[in-house]
């Protein structure tokens, strides 16, 4: 874990506008499948045990939240918040023809409070910011992690016009967090550093299971995203002094691989207990109705917030999401705004 970032960089979170544009030209607006026919689901059947503080389980396509617990409940997501990291990252490669086979140095200030560094990695080791990325979001590294919004914060450091006290590249990729979260209608979330850590950290961080979703949803749309969280193992690179190390990332995600989970992420803290987000694929459903044929991409998103057994507790929603599923595209998957993500 890290100690808090200085507050002033809370305070300018409503610097954002004058910071790097590229969140705030996106229109993120996924089609939804409108139908007339009435989803009924029965509740006795189908309710079971209350899992965790807080969980949603929703369609990835349409965004359609089949079930839900407390989701607008303000809670500690610990290292869930590297998935808005990476997906900044990510954005800023696409957006603004960033390099991620670049190489960057880890700086001293990524080991400020840390209390686990499992890679290995010291100050002044060379290592490609997509190496970074795997570590981050396979192995949930906060050293990689702050490294990344650092070297990113920097190339878009230079955009930003701050007034009074100059920001740091890492408060700079940090606003990017928050301003991706205003994009997403992420309305209860508050991101304070690229790792999640939450000791000593204030104004604390939080976010939502709602909220954790959207953002879920949209990291997902990503065919680079969905890679890197679908890897079992990956073998990453850096240099120190002249020589090469090599180190095996292997994922924290003990349900990836079964019952069609091909991701997300975990997350932990004494604070936030154990949290989980889990992608479910299916093969696509195929509906033919005459010579119209209809293709319907089948994925689950399931968030659990402040569980106790987030595997067991993940692997039951995920199970029960599949039937709710299945009766909804039954029902012929109607939509309803007022349960959309």
């Amino acid at each position: 874990m890290l100690t808090a970032f200085p507050d002033r960089h809370v305070a300018n979170q409503n610097a954002s506008i004058k910071v790097l544009r590229f969140y705030s030209l996106m229109r993120f607006s996924p089609r939804l499948l409108i139908m007339s026919s009435a989803f009924l689901v029965n509740v006795a059947v189908m309710h079971s045990a209350v899992a965790g503080e807080a969980y949603v389980i929703a369609d990835a396509q349409t965004g359609y939240v089949l079930e839900e617990q407390v989701p607008r409940k303000k809670l500690q997501v610990g290292s869930l918040t590297k998935i808005a990291t990476a997906t900044v990252v990510l954005d800023w490669a696409e957006r603004k023809s960033g390099d991620l086979n670049r190489v960057v140095t880890i700086p001293q200030e990524a080991f400020v409070g840390a209390l686990e560094n499992p890679i290995g990695f010291q100050p002044g080791d060379s290592i490609s910011l997509r190496d970074l990325l795997y570590a981050a979001l396979i192995q949930s590294d906060n050293i990689a992690a702050y490294t990344l919004a650092y070297h990113v914060g920097s190339q878009l450091e230079s955009l930003s016009s701050s007034e009074g006290s100059k920001l740091t590249p890492v408060d700079v990729f940090v606003v990017q967090m928050n301003a991706l979260a205003r994009q997403l209608k992420m309305e209860r979330t508050r991101f304070v550093n690229p790792h999640g850590s939450d000791y000593k950290v204030r104004p604390a961080p939080f976010s939502t299971a709602e909220d954790m979703a959207r953002l879920t949803r949209y990291a997902m749309n990503k065919a680079s995203f969905r890679f890197y969280v679908s890897q079992k193992e990956r073998q990453i690179s850096f240099d120190r002094a002249g020589h090469r190390f090599n180190h095996v990332l292997r994922n924290t995600n003990e349900l990836l691989g079964t019952m069609g989970i091909d991701g997300v992420k975990t997350g932990s803290t004494a604070r936030a207990g154990d949290c989980l987000i889990l992608s479910s694929n299916r093969q696509p459903d195929v509906v033919r109705q005459g010579q119209m044929v209809t293709v319907y991409p089948r994925r689950l998103i399931v968030v659990l917030l402040g569980s106790t057994n987030r595997f067991g507790e993940g692997s039951g929603l995920v199970q029960r999401g599949w039937q709710l599923y299945d009766q909804w595209a039954a029902s012929g998957r109607p939509a309803d705004s007022k349960k959309t993500l």
